[in-house]
C-alpha cells in the first residue's frame, strides 16, 4: 500500500461520502450530539467530508474553498468535553466499521480519530 495514498486505498471519494453520511445519520438521532450542530447537517457533512479526503491524499477541494482546517478554533464555539468526545467517537468508529477497512487501514483511521477527538476537547 506505500505505493499508494490512502484516499486511492479506500476508493476515493465515494468512500469518504459514505462514512460521513453514516456518521452524520448517527448524530442526527443523538440527543447529545445533535444540539451542537447546526439544523442544516448538510454543509458540515460536506465539509467533513471534504476535509477527510483531502488529509488522507485527496484533492485540495477542502483547502481551497475553507482555507487551513484550524480544527480547534472551528470548534471552540462548541463545548466539547470527555462525554461529547466519547459520543463523537462511538458514531464515528460506528460509521468506520460499516466500512469493512482491512485491518491495517482501519486501525490507521482509529488512531486519527483518537487523536483528532481528543485535541478537540475544550471543556
Amino acid at each position: 500500500m506505500s505505493d499508494i495514498s490512502v484516499y486511492e486505498a479506500v476508493g476515493g471519494m465515494p468512500f469518504f461520502v459514505a462514512l460521513v453520511d453514516r456518521f452524520y445519520a448517527a448524530v442526527a438521532k443523538d440527543v447529545m450530539l445533535r444540539p451542537l450542530y447546526p439544523d442544516d447537517l448538510g454543509p458540515p457533512a460536506e465539509h467533513l467530508a471534504l476535509f477527510l479526503a483531502q488529509y488522507w491524499g485527496g484533492p485540495t477541494t477542502y483547502s481551497e474553498a475553507r482555507g487551513h482546517p484550524r480544527l480547534r478554533m472551528r470548534h471552540a464555539p462548541f463545548a466539547v468535553g470527555q462525554r461529547e468526545r466519547d459520543r463523537w467517537m462511538a458514531a464515528m468508529l460506528a460509521s468506520l466499521e460499516e466500512a469493512h477497512l482491512e485491518p491495517e487501514l482501519h486501525q490507521r483511521f482509529v488512531d486519527y480519530f483518537t487523536m483528532a477527538a481528543d485535541h478537540l476537547i475544550n471543556s
